[in-house]
This record gives C-alpha cells, sequence and structure tokens, in this order.
C-alpha cells in the first residue's frame, strides 16, 4: 500500500534535491515543469500575483476608454477602425449575454471622446492615462524579470508610442484578414470536403483566436521588458497564456451563464462587477504567461525553493573568486569580455545574485565596464566585464576584501576588547593565507608568486592614485 504521508516528502526530495544530470530526459523535463509549477504557486500564495493583477485591474479601469480612444484614432488613419468592435466582443466574450452591452458603452464613450474639442491640455490628459497603463506594465513585468534597472525616459517614450501607434493597426490588420480568409474561395472549397470541413468548421474556431492571443503575448513578453528575451521562451510563455486565456474563458462564460446570484445580490452593478472580475482573471493569466517566460529562460532561478535566492557569505566569496576569475582568463586570452548574463549561465547562479557580485566588485574598482567612461581605450571591445588592471596586480585579499566590505558604511558597535582581537587575527590569518596570490595564480593554477609580485600585489595600482586598502 502507498503510504500517503510520505507523498510530500518524496516529491519535495524529487523536485529539489535530485540532480536533474542524472535523470532520463522525460522526467527531467516533469521535474522542471514541477518547479515551475511550485513557482507559480510560491508567488500567488505569497500575493505577489494577484497583487500585481489587482493593480493593473485599477489602472486598466482608468485608462481603458482613453487607450480605446487614441487606438481608434490611429485604427481610423488606416481605415480599419470598424474592427475595434468586433475585437471588443471577443475580448469579453467570456462575459456571456453582458458583452455586448460593455463592448457598447465603450464604443459610445470613446465616439464622445472628441479629440478635437479636448485642446491641449485634455490631449495631453489622455496621452498620459494610456502611457501610465503601457508605464505600469512595464513595471511589473520588469519586477517579474528581476530588473530594478528602467530604461532612458526618451527610450521609454519611444517603445511606449510604438505600442500605440504599430499595435493596434497590426493587431486588427490580422484579424481583418482572418475574416476575410474566411471568405476566401479556396477556404469555402476546403471546408465542402469533409475532413478538412471538420478541421475547419470545429477546430479552427477556437484554434485561429488561440493562435492570435499567443501571437499579442509572444510581443508583449519580448517587446515590454527591459532586457533581452529569448523568442523561445516568449513564445513558450504566450502559448501557455493562450491555452489558459481560452479554457478559463470558457469555463467563466459558463460560470456567468449558469449563476443568476450576482444579478440578484449586485443589480445594476452586477455588470461592473463581473467585468472587473474577467479584467482581473485577464491579467492573472498575462503575468502567468510571463512568469513561466522568466523561469524558460532563467532555469537558474528554479534551482531553490525561494524566490530570491539568498548566498551565504562563503558562498559570495567563492562566487566573486569565480566570476573574477573567468573575467581576468577571458581579459588574459583574448576573448570577449563576458556580460552578466554569460557569467550567470556560465556559475549556474541567478542573474540577481551576479548583479549584486559585480556590483561589489565594480566599487572596489576591481573590474569596470567596457563601455564605462573610464574605460575609453577599450571602447572597440563590446559591452561586457574586463579586470580594471593586469590579474597579476590584482590580489586575492582584494577580491574577498571587496565582498566583505561592500556597503559597510561604519561600525554598528565600537570595536574595543576582545572582539576586536578576535577580528584583528581573523584579518592576520587571511592576509597570511592569501599572501602573495593574485588572479593570475588564479588564472594558472600556480600556488604563490614571485618576491617582485608579491610586494606589488596588494597594491590597488589603478594609474589614477587611487587605492583599495584591505583589511
Amino acid at each position: 500500500m502507498i503510504d500517503f504521508q510520505l507523498v510530500p516528502t518524496r516529491l519535495e526530495h524529487l523536485l529539489w534535491q535530485t540532480p536533474l544530470e542524472q535523470l532520463p530526459v522525460a522526467q527531467r523535463y516533469a521535474v522542471l515543469i514541477g518547479r515551475v509549477m511550485f513557482a507559480l504557486g510560491r508567488d500567488f500564495h505569497q500575493g505577489l500575483l494577484s497583487l500585481q493583477a489587482m493593480s493593473l485591474v485599477y489602472t486598466t479601469l482608468l485608462s481603458l476608454v482613453p487607450l480605446l480612444a487614441v487606438s481608434f484614432s490611429v485604427l481610423k488613419g488606416f481605415g480599419v477602425h470598424n474592427q475595434i468592435e468586433p475585437w471588443l466582443l471577443h475580448a469579453l466574450a467570456p462575459l456571456g449575454d453582458q458583452s455586448g452591452e460593455i463592448a457598447q458603452n465603450l464604443i459610445a464613450f470613446v465616439d464622445k471622446t472628441n479629440v478635437k474639442v479636448l485642446g491641449s491640455v485634455g490631449i495631453g490628459v489622455l496621452l498620459y492615462s494610456v502611457l501610465s497603463l503601457i508605464q505600469k506594465i512595464e513595471q511589473i513585468f520588469n519586477a517579474t524579470w528581476r530588473i530594478k534597472q528602467l530604461r532612458p525616459f526618451g527610450e521609454r517614450l519611444s517603445h511606449y508610442l510604438s505600442v500605440l501607434l504599430i499595435g493596434p493597426v497590426l493587431f486588427f490588420s490580422a484579424v481583418g484578414a482572418t475574416a476575410s480568409l474566411r471568405s476566401n474561395t479556396l477556404v469555402q472549397w476546403l471546408m465542402e470536403r469533409e475532413a478538412m470541413g471538420f478541421l475547419l468548421g470545429s477546430v479552427w474556431p477556437w484554434l485561429l483566436p488561440f493562435l492570435l492571443i499567443s501571437l499579442a503575448f509572444t510581443f508583449i513578453y519580448a517587446y515590454v521588458p527591459n532586457t533581452r528575451v529569448q523568442l523561445r521562451a516568449a513564445i513558450i510563455g504566450a502559448l501557455v497564456a493562450g491555452l489558459l486565456w481560452q479554457t478559463v474563458g470558457s469555463i467563466f462564460a459558463t460560470f456567468i451563464t449558469g449563476s443568476t446570484r450576482y444579478a440578484a445580490i449586485y443589480s445594476s452593478l452586477a455588470i461592473l462587477i463581473l467585468f472587473m472580475m474577467w479584467i482581473y482573471i485577464a491579467w492573472l493569466i498575462v503575468l502567468i504567461g510571463a512568469n513561466i517566460a522568466f523561469y524558460v529562460q532563467n532555469p537558474a532561478y528554479l534551482n531553490t525553493k525561494k524566490r530570491e535566492p539568498r548566498l551565504s557569505n562563503r558562498l559570495r566569496e567563492r562566487l566573486a573568486l569565480l566570476l573574477i576569475g573567468r573575467i581576468a582568463s577571458d581579459y588574459e586570452h583574448g576573448r570577449l569580455p563576458p556580460d552578466a548574463d554569460t557569467l550567470a549561465k556560465a556559475c549556474g547562479v541567478p542573474g540577481t545574485n551576479i548583479a549584486t557580485l559585480l556590483d561589489m566588485l565594480k566599487t572596489a574598482q576591481i573590474i569596470r565596464r567596457t563601455t564605462d567612461s573610464t574605460a575609453s581605450h577599450h571602447l572597440a571591445l563590446p559591452e561586457g566585464f574586463i579586470p580594471s588592471r593586469p590579474p597579476e596586480r590584482i590580489s586575492i585579499q582584494a577580491v574577498l576584501d571587496a565582498v566583505r566590505e561592500y556597503e559597510e558604511e561604519g561600525a554598528i558597535a565600537p570595536l574595543t576588547g576582545p572582539v576586536a582581537n578576535i577580528e584583528t587575527r581573523i584579518a592576520a590569518a587571511t592576509s597570511g593565507a592569501t599572501e602573495g596570490l593574485t588572479l593570475k595564480n588564479l588564472i594558472d593554477g600556480s600556488q604563490s608568486t614571485s618576491p617582485e609580485h608579491s610586494s606589488r600585489a596588494g597594491q590597488d595600482d589603478l594609474g589614477e592614485g587611487t587605492s583599495v586598502t584591505s583589511t
């Protein structure tokens, strides 16, 4: 008999303690899928996905009519504005019979938004409402991708305008092309054939919206975050989100059709309540797809049960030596300077941990970006990291100090008595163990340096009169 009390323990052991390289291919992918599902459940349980979706609901309600008004104006210039109402009906289809009323009300609001009589202030407010929605989406997507740095203002503005001007035209043109395709003579002839008629008549009406919504999700996942998103990751996330959109939409429509309690309880507000519920579910689906795309591109985040993996002080020191060793080795052998993504994949560590350690080494002026102004003589190199000076002039002790002294603004308590003695002994022991060792030893695998290098290794000669002291 199966001891069901042992199932969670065995499942946890399989997910987190079994090395993936030891598993067959099928089981390896099954474990990865299990880890993704656990990560999504963890983020939802902690309230992250739910809070993000609710904040987008609020922003959407404020910006929906201005967004449709701007899109309507753009589409009208291309002669495809008549497609906006059918698209709204399709997007609101899970609301059942209420979708037509909501779509008509939204179109009526849009028709009353006369850009000519708004004036410059009114147009500014209209555009601000729309741009704030796109900015909110970008901020949440950046949080999903663990990105803290925003795009420059000019780049953000150009991205937002591209979404506003190009996105609606492409999407509604695709919808119009789909409608034209259905009336095509060849398609009509194929539908008259028995096998193809079943495929086009039964499967195609479900498959076509799925493909269109997946295409739209792929564009959003690849274009909105402030990072390079692999097309493969964006497509996988979009396909899962598209499948959820179709499936959950059908379930929600069935729920709305079979339930009359909302109308009895909320009376005339029932339409608004159901509309808000569907917007929440829709954004939740979009965010689930974005998270799946992130985990597909960054599997290192699936190696731990925590959302933000944390390193001990020992692991930070070890990882710092691995990073500077890789950077110095590529520099010595004339290879291209590695960037943060390359280093994260090489070490098998999440990018957030790599970014923090690279910042530690940059702050201590042990490494520098090839694009920094202080590295003007390396401007011919692509973007990446290089040592700030020759490897034989960077001591191992300086690397360890860079990790230990990062963001150390002052002592939390006076350093006196036994604590001071212990810390002095630890510092002396560490300095003695690393005496004479430089990055050159780390690259070559040697254990000591010449006396000349030993006397120079502890100096951080940047050529600018700057030095980094060791403890």
